[in-house]
């Protein structure tokens, strides 16, 4: 039997603990794309909130399951839970929901003959982007688009020199930025999305960029570089986690050397100053606009 797991489901599903874990969102995982098709008997998945990365994440779920494989799926009831009897009856899987713990789940048998799964896989899968001359995916943060509050850093992004780091890249828009400048002898990109990693390293092609799938919060920071740029998330799991944007503050902190500088962009109404003023000697408020706020803070 080989089973597979995508995601944490809450404790009381059972996922099971044996399982192959495939979450893009879990460094170290494995990719659900390259499992052979039809080689699991069992696919368990916690599916996730955006329609088109949820109906690519059961589209390669069911491809990878053998006919007759055993499909375990649940979402919040209120991000995807109550589409999910459609989407797989649209995959020609038919399944009974049933609710558990704010989560709605389905688990069903993978039938011989399967519909509509390419189209899901295509639209769901990595895919170039004329308008931002970028390749993306659903499910990186801001994939279709450069959010605003990384355009507002690009726009006031001064030249930047020496070794930096890029903290939570996403497809790599302000790294592209950053490395503009010929000063820059080094540039490493971390996020915790590999999907997200994958598109940056297709995006830059440059010798001095280096990439990481971790999580940033269990980097051991050395206090050696010059620079960092973030765009920090605010949210886990779908729901506002400010701790973790806070996190991210300190975090570049710690990374930069005596005199170092961060550029740090967040919406208006997160609560970073307090954490930047704690972890840095100088913090200038360079511009607020758009519901955002850029911060330049030196160590």
């Amino acid at each position: 039997m080989t089973a597979y797991l995508y995601g944490r489901p809450p404790l009381v599903f059972d996922p099971p603990s044996g399982a192959i874990q495939t979450s893009p969102l879990i460094p170290g995982s494995a990719r659900l794309e390259d499992v052979a098709f039809a080689a699991a008997t069992s696919v368990t998945v916690l599916a996730p909130p955006g329609a088109l990365e949820r109906r690519h994440v059961l589209a390669l779920a069911l491809q990878a399951l053998e006919a007759g494989g055993r499909l375990d799926v649940m979402a919040p009831k209120d991000k995807g839970g109550s589409r999910l009897v459609k989407e797989l009856a649209d995959f020609g899987v038919v399944g009974e929901a049933t609710s558990k713990a704010h989560h709605k789940r389905i688990e069903a048998i993978r039938p011989a003959d399967l519909t509509g799964i390419e189209a899901a896989l295509e639209v769901g899968g990595p895919q170039y982007s004329p308008a931002l001359q970028a390749w993306t995916q659903p499910g990186i943060f801001a994939w279709d688009r450069i959010d605003p509050g990384s355009a507002l850093l690009i726009e006031h992004l001064p030249a930047l020199n020496g070794q930096g780091a890029d903290l939570g890249c996403g497809f790599g828009a302000l790294s592209r930025a950053v490395l503009r400048s010929a000063a820059v002898t080094s540039l490493t990109l971390i996020d915790l999305d590999r999907r997200a990693i994958e598109a940056a390293r297709r995006n830059i092609e440059d010798g001095r960029a280096r990439f990481d799938w971790t999580d940033l919060r269990a980097v051991t920071a050395t206090g050696t570089l010059d620079f960092v740029v973030s765009n920090p998330p605010f949210h886990a799991g779908g729901d506002e986690s400010r701790s973790l944007g806070q996190a991210f503050v300190r975090q570049a902190a710690a990374m930069l050397r005596r005199g170092g500088v961060a550029w740090i962009v967040a919406n208006r109404h997160l609560p970073y100053e307090a954490d930047l003023n704690a972890a840095f000697a100088r913090v200038r408020l360079v511009t607020e606009a758009g519901g955002y706020k850029l911060f330049e803070a030196v160590k």
